[in-house]
């Protein structure tokens, strides 16, 4: 008969998708499971009345008022999660009562105020998630008491000040997540030795890494640290992190050379250092990192010639080197990335031809080589071969010759292709037409797919006329086709281009 009546209510709530005040009537409840609902409302004070509650998880649903002060009389509780509603107000300092908590999740809220003192008193905590509320203020110093903690999540908060040392001390510490606050001061983290993951992007640290970094990290398998202001060198010592498997160190102020140690890190799967003043040339021995999958150093100052060992990292997905100071040739050996999706490195000094061996990489859907001085043309079959190809990118290639390949149409999911800036010559294709998913076109081409949104063909020696199959471009947003040799003829069915918002063709 109870457990038809718990049944029974249950279904109720689910029904109305709000909570009964008789609900504190289950005193004997142990476990309350009702994540991923579409719970709203306040929450019944009623509730304070489950003494020997252990579990509670209300996550994923739309609760909203006050985050519930009568919890505190919950003493039996080891798991709270609350996360994913729309509690507001700020965190009880009275959550101090509930000694037994094992984990405290409230993440993705709009909890407001400063993280309480008293929560460092939660002696048997061992995750705290807060991610993704209002919180301000500093990180409490006596969260260093909570010497079980193994999982602190307070990201994407505007939390303020250093980063406590006494974290440091918190030796259980599995995953330290303080990204997106407005954190400043040194990175003082080190000697957690069970800590796998830190994150601490989008902050405002400073100052250099410490030498002996992963001497107390043995284990760390993902450092994040983008987005700050941390400049000097980059320690050899990191190499010393022999199970880092992601280094993020990109949008910082590092300088000075790439040192050839990083082929130590033979566990690495993802490797961030774009956008500092990295200089020097590219180490041999990052061909080493035999289970690569993206390396990105754009807009950095490395000079040099992309190593061939690079191109032996058969894993490697995306290779990312734009703007810097590159030089010499690209090697046959590009053929062998056979995995690669994102080749990216325009705005460099690279010569010589393209090597035919792209067409090996039948996975690419970015292609950008723009702003170089490569030589050589179009080939006939490119787009039969590169068929997943979404974004290419050849301008500005001061010696690329020829004409635009009729199958080009074969391009089917081409949504941004430029060729402006180059020695194009001959018609626009009408296959242009075809590619419907076009959204920028700067070329001169006729059989493109409709998923084209911009089209580049500007400053060549195309001629002749605008095709009319330029109508069913349907995605286009961008068309230029300036400085070439067109007649002076723009077909009716531009009009169907519904979506386009910059058209740039001037005549003479």
């Amino acid at each position: 008969m109870e457990k038809a009546f718990t049944f029974f209510l249950l279904t109720l709530f689910l029904l109305m998708a709000r909570f009964p005040v008789n609900f504190g009537n289950l005193s004997f409840l142990v476990s309350l499971d009702l994540r991923s609902n579409n719970f709203h409302g306040n929450l019944p004070q009623e509730m304070a009345r489950l003494h020997w509650l252990k579990f509670l998880d209300l996550s994923f649903n739309n609760f909203i008022g006050d985050v519930p002060s009568w919890f505190r009389f919950l003493h039996q509780l080891q798991v709270l999660k609350i996360g994913h509603n729309s509690f507001t107000g700020s965190i009880p300092s009275s959550f101090s009562n509930i000694s037994k908590l094992e984990t405290l999740n409230m993440g993705y809220n709009s909890i407001e105020g400063q993280i309480p003192k008293l929560i460092g008193s939660l002696i048997n905590l061992r995750e705290l998630n807060m991610r993704g509320n209002k919180l301000i203020g500093s990180i409490p110093l006596s969260l260093s008491n909570a010497s079980r903690l193994e999982t602190l999540d307070i990201s994407y908060n505007s939390l303020q000040g250093n980063i406590p040392e006494g974290i440091g001390n918190l030796h259980n510490m599995n995953w330290l997540s303080l990204q997106y606050n407005q954190l400043s001061g040194p990175f003082t983290i080190s000697n957690i030795s069970r800590v796998e993951f830190i994150e601490f992007t989008g902050n405002s640290l400073s100052g250099s890494l410490p030498n002996g970094l992963c001497n107390g990290l043995p284990i760390l398998k993902g450092l994040y640290l983008s987005t700050n202001k941390l400049h000097g060198h980059m320690p050899t010592s990191l190499s010393n992190c022999s199970q880092l498997q992601l280094l993020d160190l990109s949008e910082n102020e590092f300088d000075g050379p790439i040192h050839s140690e990083i082929g130590r890190l033979s566990n690495l799967q993802t490797l961030y250092l774009g956008t500092n003043h990295f200089t020097g040339i590219i180490p041999q021995e990052i061909g080493n990192l035999v289970n690569l999958a993206e390396l990105a150093m754009e807009k950095n100052q490395i000079t040099g010639s992309v190593p061939i060992s690079i191109f032996n990292i058969s894993s490697l997905q995306i290779l990312s080197a734009w703007q810097n100071n590159l030089s010499g040739f690209l090697p046959r050996e590009i053929g062998n990335l056979t995995d690669m999706q994102h080749l990216q490195i325009s705005g460099n000094k690279l010569i010589g031809e393209i090597p035919k061996e792209i067409s090996n990489l039948v996975e690419l859907e970015e292609l950008d080589l723009g702003f170089n001085s490569l030589s050589g043309s179009l080939s006939p079959n490119m787009c039969s071969i590169l068929s997943n190809i979404e974004e290419l990118y050849l301008g500005n290639l001061t010696n690329l010759v020829g004409t635009i390949p009729h199958s080009i149409s074969n391009c089917s999911k081409l949504t941004k292709l430029d060729l402006s800036g180059n020695k194009l010559t001959g018609l626009i294709p009408c296959s242009l037409g075809y590619l419907t998913h076009l959204c920028i076109l700067p070329v001169s081409v006729g059989n493109f797919s409709t998923s084209l949104i911009k089209f580049y063909a500007n400053n060549c020696k195309i001629k002749g006329i605008i095709p009319n199959d330029f109508g069913n471009l349907s995605s286009l947003l961008d068309l230029d086709l300036s400085e070439n040799s067109l007649v002076l003829s723009i077909p009716k069915t531009i009009g169907n281009l519904r979506n386009l918002q910059r058209f740039n063709l001037p005549f003479g």
